[in-house]
């Protein structure tokens, strides 16, 4: 692993309602990551690679918000201009659904970011259920007791999707929430959801970008320079068609991320809740928050992709769990792709090419750096770790899922 010096950004909190503040990166830090708020609310994040021992002066720090985030800054205040002071909806009933598995130090966390919230304590609109998934001990249990207004909720059979539909059937709110126990929520995050569901009262779903909680190795840095979760701050409606886009909608991850997700829960009963047979843990670790999207577009309901709805995610810190992920990414994108093809038959050619799209996307991060020496390289084991695990999602791994757990059920019937 790479010393200090090469592996730490720092990362602050800039508001610009404010008179800009003077930022140091200290020694032994490397860069910088930054979140823009706007009275408050977050409008735009960048990274940037600074030496440390650097003073950043505010003329520095206003020259690297326009660079960085000035379209989404502009787009927020026209926003603002234009509807006034807008009228906001009573949000409805909201359960939180935590799912986890023996990690009750992040757990504990994410508990404690939803409590400083003021989400535990919204006379009965806002319930917290944490579900726990196929414990080896009773350390998640005894954590729960000792936030009194989180229901615990035991599911035995192993796999995330067993724990998100355990949530479904436990829920009794209009709107269900997924978050990651590994995540903490922004403050503005119920305000951005409210905003999102005054704003879209027909929405399926509701999305929002995921940021990084620390920014402390190699791994941490190189998966947001990768692009990391997803961090765009355009609002979006996603309907039932998207121009200048011919694939869609395939390559769900454009939508989001399963670690932040808000679900109408009327529409994951109709359309069955998720897939079972993706996000089972190994050997199928992934798939199903993709599918979920796919499937929720193609049911009619629009999607809302949110910038107020910021949470903030521990990224994997050593290079060798990136590597793995890089590779639960490619197998599950494409056991989700195998899934699609099987079941939505009118989008064959769409699934298809996109699919080959997919393929030539991974090559080019390693060729178009070369090719044109504009752009810096994509570590080429992350892109065959990536490329590796798709092969393997393509040939088979959907329909091998689906027998294990017709199996699992069994054993827990």
């Amino acid at each position: 692993m790479s010393n200090k010096s090469e592996t730490v950004y720092k990362i602050v909190h800039i508001e610009l309602e404010e008179p800009l503040p003077e930022v140091a990166v200290p020694s032994g830090y490397s860069g910088l990551g930054c979140v823009v708020r706007r009275n408050g609310k977050p409008v735009g994040y960048f990274m940037e690679a600074i030496a440390g021992d650097t003073i950043l002066s505010p003329r520095d720090i206003a020259a690297r918000i326009m660079n960085h985030t000035a379209s989404f800054i502009l787009a927020e205040k026209i926003r603002d201009e234009l509807l006034g002071r807008q009228i906001v909806s009573q949000l409805p009933t909201l359960d939180i659904a935590i799912c986890t598995h023996d990690r009750p130090d992040t757990l504990q966390r994410c508990l404690r970011s939803l409590r400083e919230c003021g989400l535990m304590d919204r006379s009965g609109k806002v319930r917290v259920l944490v579900i726990d998934n196929a414990p080896t001990g009773g350390q998640t249990r005894l954590l729960v007791e000792d936030f009194p207004n989180v229901v615990y909720v035991l599911e035995p059979k192993p796999g995330l999707d067993f724990a998100r539909n355990r949530a479904v059937r436990e829920s009794t709110a209009e709107l269900l929430a997924f978050l990651d126990d590994d995540v903490i929520i922004d403050r503005c995050w119920l305000e951005g959801l409210q905003e999102a569901w005054t704003e879209n009262p027909d929405a399926g779903a509701f999305t929002g970008p995921v940021l990084p909680l620390e920014l402390e190795t190699r791994a941490q840095i190189l998966f947001e320079e990768m692009g990391g979760f997803g961090r765009s701050f355009w609002r979006t409606r996603f309907g039932s068609v998207l121009p200048g886009l011919p694939t869609y909608p395939c390559g769900a991850g454009m939508f989001g991320a399963g670690c932040n997700m808000v679900f109408r829960r009327a529409a994951l009963l109709r359309l069955g809740g998720f897939d079972d047979a993706l996000d089972t843990g190994a050997p199928l670790p992934g798939g199903g928050d993709l599918d979920m999207f796919y499937r929720v577009v193609r049911g009619g309901y629009p999607l809302i992709r949110e910038p107020k709805l910021v949470v903030y995610h521990q990224h994997r810190r050593e290079y060798a769990k990136l590597r793995h992920q890089m590779w639960t990414w490619g197998l599950g994108s494409m056991a989700f792709v195998t899934k699609s093809w099987r079941t939505d038959l009118t989008e064959r050619a769409k699934i298809g090419r996109w699919a080959l799209w997919w393929l030539s996307f991974q090559l080019s991060k390693i060729l178009t750096p070369y090719l044109r020496r504009t752009r810096k390289p994509w570590p080429w084991d992350l892109v065959m770790a990536e490329v590796a695990g798709g092969a393997v999602g393509l040939f088979g791994e959907y329909g091998r899922s689906q027998k294990r757990i017709e199996l699992l059920r069994r054993q827990h019937t």
